[in-house]
């Protein structure tokens, strides 16, 4: 018998989560039936979209959701030996029971010299988000140019480098001095503190004084429509996260620059990586081969024990992460 902790969400966040939205449980889980496995924690993730889908698949009293790297220590599943380690999505426990069913295994080439934490960043659904947004929904094509938001976070930060590697400019928004630092040194070829600069508008014009023809959208709010004043003709929006809006206790209202998305032609779009998990393994593979090659860089913030994970999850939300934020158990 494994004794396994899990945190949950004893009610539902009112406006930014506290301390006390989670509580601790601690269960005994039973020896793996035929065809399953126990699984137990090595890296978890926290992310954004934890915040806003908790409002809509999760109940007080549920498992917060998530990701996580975790090691085989018991198997009656011969497509998961003991000692293999899996991506799945069994949110925040130590330990897990499971029948194989959602489980991603590490790929096969990956280097010994790689934290397995990557494949809950730029080799894993992060960079499956980055990838999927540039290629399947802008198009984004050499020698254009590229804004993207929130570019220090763990999607951000590979979307830039991705977006270089294909010969394009790109320009970086992010909430600190140090981050914007952390862009330059990626390649960023244009980088700024939204929180310091006199005036958005002005700070977009000077990084790009021709425009943009893609925007990589990870924010929301009112800045977001300052940045489709500055788009080109026929520009292309990818909409991939809100995050100044999750917090937010009522829905905002506006405003809403329908009339400059009609002058402008523009495209926007909202996506989900999943759409396209047909193509995941291919992609992981390509990502993993950037890092290898030194095009793609991965720079981490890693929360040590599990009991930090609320703080690790505020911590994130608050922006106190450059890269991706994980928890190592």
């Amino acid at each position: 018998m494994v004794k396994a902790k899990s945190w949950v969400m004893t009610q539902h966040f009112d406006g930014f989560p506290k301390k006390s939205d989670f509580g601790l449980k601690v269960e005994e889980l039973p020896e793996p039936k035929d065809g399953e496995v126990l699984l137990e924690a090595v890296f978890l993730s926290v992310d954004p979209y934890m915040r806003l889908l908790s409002k809509i698949h999760m109940k007080e009293g549920g498992v917060m959701i998530g990701e996580q790297v975790a090691k085989v220590i018991q198997s009656k599943n011969p497509a998961f030996p003991v000692g293999s380690h899996v991506v799945s999505d069994s949110g925040w426990r130590t330990h897990t029971l499971s029948d194989g069913t959602g489980l991603t295994p590490i790929l096969s080439e990956w280097p010994k010299d790689v934290s397995l934490s990557l494949a809950l960043g730029a080799i894993g659904m992060p960079g499956l988000t980055a990838v999927y947004g540039i290629e399947d929904v802008l198009g984004l094509k050499e020698g254009e140019t590229l804004l993207v938001n929130a570019a220090a976070g763990a999607v951000g930060s590979v979307v830039g480098q991705i977006a270089k590697i294909k010969g394009c400019k790109v320009v970086g928004s992010a909430g600190s001095d140090a981050k914007v630092a952390y862009l330059k040194e990626l390649g960023f070829d244009e980088a700024f503190n939204y929180k310091t600069v006199g005036s958005l508008e002005e700070a977009l014009r000077k990084a790009s004084p021709e425009g943009y023809d893609c925007f990589f959208e990870n924010v929301g709010g009112p800045s977001s429509f300052i940045v489709l004043q500055q788009m080109k003709n026929c520009g292309r929006i990818a909409v991939c996260g809100s995050i100044s809006t999750y917090n937010d206790s009522e829905p905002q209202t506006g405003p809403y620059s329908y009339f400059t998305v009609i002058l402008k032609q523009l495209k926007m779009e909202g996506f989900i990586y999943s759409r396209w998990q047909h193509k995941n393994h291919e992609t992981l593979k390509r990502l993993l081969a950037w890092v290898k090659e030194g095009k793609l860089q991965c720079r981490e913030h890693v929360t040590k024990g599990f009991e930090n994970m609320p703080a690790a999850f505020m911590g994130m939300l608050q922006g106190e992460n450059t890269g991706k934020a994980v928890v190592a158990v």
